[in-house]
C-alpha cells in the first residue's frame, strides 16, 4: 500500500431505526446527513468534509445490518477537541463510556460512547 492508500476506504454504522440514528449523530456532530434508499437500504452519510476526503461512510438500516456492541470499532474524528462531542451525547440519547482519555502527546486523545442502536463508537481528536 502506498502512502496515498488509506487502510479504510467506507464504514457502514448499523442502525435499526434510520430516523433516529441520523437524529443523533446529526446533533452530537451539528452536521446534516444525506439520506438515500438503495438496494433496500436505507442510509445516511456523513459529510465529506467531515472525514477529511479521504473516508466515507454513513449509517444504514437493512434486513442485513444488525446494531451490536461487539462490532468493528469505529473512531470517528472529533477535531479539534472531543469535548463538544461528548458534551452532546447523553442528551441527544447516547451514554458516554470512556471519558476523554489521553493515548500519547503525538496521538491526541480517544473516547467512547454507545449510540442510541447499541453500537459502541469511538473518537479521536488532536486535544
Amino acid at each position: 500500500m502506498d502512502a496515498t492508500t488509506n487502510a479504510l476506504n467506507w464504514f457502514e454504522i448499523s442502525v435499526t431505526d434510520i430516523a433516529r440514528a441520523k437524529k443523533f449523530y446529526e446533533e452530537i456532530f451539528s452536521i446534516e446527513m444525506q439520506e438515500q434508499e438503495m438496494m433496500g437500504m436505507k442510509m445516511a452519510y456523513f459529510p465529506a468534509d467531515m472525514m477529511g476526503g479521504k473516508v466515507g461512510g454513513g449509517l444504514v438500516e437493512s434486513p442485513y445490518h444488525k446494531p451490536s456492541a461487539d462490532g468493528v470499532k469505529v473512531y470517528l474524528n472529533a477535531n479539534p477537541d472531543m469535548e463538544t462531542v461528548l458534551a452532546k451525547i447523553e442528551a441527544a440519547g447516547g451514554q458516554v463510556m470512556m471519558p476523554k482519555t489521553k493515548i500519547t502527546d503525538e496521538i491526541g486523545y480517544m473516547a467512547g460512547f454507545v449510540d442510541t442502536e447499541g453500537n459502541h463508537i469511538a473518537l479521536h481528536s488532536n486535544k
